[in-house]
């Protein structure tokens, strides 16, 4: 069942700048319903790439970033927690965050939703850390060809991760689908 999931011996690829087109933090934050989050949870963080575009945003907030992965875990811990003291690596189990219920205002995963074996899980695990109003950001590739990413076969239509998000619990869902590789679903608890 590993071979959905990301391998950490490639994490240098994680920290391509480049990536910012695929999610990029300024565009997210204009479309949350929080708007000054406190508390953030990135999960799949892996190198905490993003978790470091929000800690830059929002410098008082407190960011968990949860990966499955011990040595992504350890990597944050020695690559970014001194320069930024408001992240918070640790590592989580599949489908289970290990954190406190209602805690965050926004959740967000980058390029995770396809490895995961039973998103639904995941969904109601996030719906269940985050506060009543709280975002969730799901930014995953695009299902179609192309040079970089996981294989094709792998990759969601937002449409069916919409569904599993309704499923989950989650409304106010809105979807962009005008980046280079990915789409973007915000949904609100």
């Amino acid at each position: 069942m590993e071979e959905k999931r990301f391998n950490p011996a490639k994490l240098d690829k994680l920290n391509d700048p480049a990536r910012l087109k695929d999610f990029p933090v300024d565009f997210v934050i204009p479309h949350l319903s929080v708007s000054n989050p406190k508390t953030m949870v990135d999960i799949g963080a892996g190198t905490g790439f993003f978790s470091k575009q929000f800690a830059q945003q929002f410098p008082g907030s407190v960011i968990y970033a949860l990966d499955i992965s011990e040595i992504m875990v350890n990597w944050m811990n020695k690559h970014i927690v001194n320069d930024y003291k408001n992240i918070n690596p640790l590592q989580m189990d599949d489908n289970m965050t290990h954190l406190q219920d209602q805690l965050a205002d926004l959740v967000f995963m980058v390029n995770l939703h396809h490895e995961l074996y039973n998103p639904e899980l995941m969904l109601k695990e996030s719906y269940r850390i985050l506060k009543p109003n709280g975002n969730i950001a799901i930014s995953d590739w695009r299902k179609e060809a192309a040079e970089q990413g996981p294989p094709r076969e792998i990759r969601c239509e937002p449409e069916q991760v919409k569904d599993q998000l309704k499923v989950a619990g989650f409304r106010n869902m809105q979807t962009f689908t005008n980046f280079p590789n990915n789409f973007l679903i915000i949904g609100q608890k």
